[in-house]
Parts: C-alpha cells; sequence; structure tokens
C-alpha cells in the first residue's frame, strides 16, 4: 500500500473518531439530568447516616429541627481538613449547649481509616461516613474541606470551602445558633 492511500486512511479513521466525540458529547450534553446547585437560602436536602461508633446511631439532617448544623465534608488525605478538625472540635465544645450541632462527613472511605484519622486527632463531634456519595451529590461538593451552615430554619446560611481558622469557625458557629428565648 503506498503512503497516500495509507495516510487517507488515517486521517479518515481521525475524522470517524472526532466526529463520535462530537456526537457524544452533544447528545449526553442534551439528556444529562440538570444538577440543581445548592445556595445559601435553600432549604438544605434531608439525608441519613450511619455514625461512625455506633451503628444504632443515624444522623438525619431534619432530627436537628431548630438547631444550627456546622456540616462539614472532608477526607483522611486533606491536610486543610487535618488542620481544622481541632479547632471545629474547640469550637464544639463551647457551642453544643447553645444549638450548634457538628456533622462530620466523611467522603467515602473506610471505616478504619476514617477511625484511625479521628482517634489520632482527639476530636469530639458526630462523624459519619458518606459511602455511597449522596449525600455529598446533593449537597454539590467539588472540594475538600467544604463546610454548609444551616440555620435552625433549616436554610443554607453560607458555603464555605477551604480551610477555615479557629476564629473563622467560632464567628460561624455563633452565626447560625439560635436565639435564646
Amino acid at each position: 500500500m503506498d503512503k497516500k492511500k495509507k495516510r487517507s486512511i488515517t486521517r479518515g479513521v481521525i475524522l470517524v473518531v472526532l466526529l463520535a466525540a462530537i456526537v457524544y458529547t452533544v447528545y449526553s450534553s442534551a439528556t444529562k439530568d440538570k444538577v440543581k446547585l445548592l445556595q445559601v437560602g435553600d432549604k438544605a436536602p434531608d439525608f441519613e447516616l450511619i455514625d461512625l461508633y455506633d451503628s444504632n446511631i443515624k444522623h438525619r439532617l431534619s432530627d436537628y429541627e431548630g438547631k444550627g448544623i456546622f456540616l462539614n465534608f472532608w477526607g483522611t488525605w486533606c491536610e486543610p481538613c487535618k488542620k481544622e478538625m481541632p479547632a471545629m472540635s474547640n469550637q464544639y465544645a463551647i457551642y453544643k449547649d447553645q444549638g450548634v450541632e457538628v456533622l462530620a462527613v466523611n467522603i467515602a472511605q473506610t471505616e478504619f481509616e476514617v477511625k484511625n484519622f479521628i482517634e489520632g486527632l482527639g476530636v469530639h463531634f458526630p462523624v459519619a461516613i458518606d459511602e455511597t456519595r449522596d449525600v455529598m451529590t446533593e449537597y454539590t461538593i467539588d472540594l475538600l474541606p467544604a463546610t454548609i451552615l444551616i440555620n435552625p430554619e433549616g436554610e443554607v446560611e453560607k458555603i464555605i470551602t477551604g480551610e477555615m481558622n479557629e476564629q473563622q469557625i467560632a464567628s460561624y458557629m455563633e452565626s447560625i445558633k439560635p436565639e435564646q428565648e
């Protein structure tokens, strides 16, 4: 086979592959379910996750009605997550009696990894694992750490991505604290 014919066949194959990729992209974009991004002011989606230490305890967002929720998504490999967790624990000790709950949601790691990580840091707040990543998807979490502040009415007050320091965490917990009567 001469070089011209080989080159023509190669170009034809490349053209067919590119055309197929374009058709697939257009088709998948047109038929894909539109994911609604969670925004400030939205009603926080309810969920149910099992507690890391007691499988009889289920954490449902709806069970925390009337409280401020500090919903933190994290992973053991995430250095900023590791840095902010002790500060979250310190502030939780102050704010838990004032109506603020912390729920730390690990993204699909093993129970062994998560327990070792939490015990190594010595933090004390509820932890659950989102094994299926359904909660992460529902809350449109992209980067870790991510924290969703939920006010006592169950609405998203603020969405925070990236590491927080202890002063920021205290300020955020104060902002979602229920009004004392």
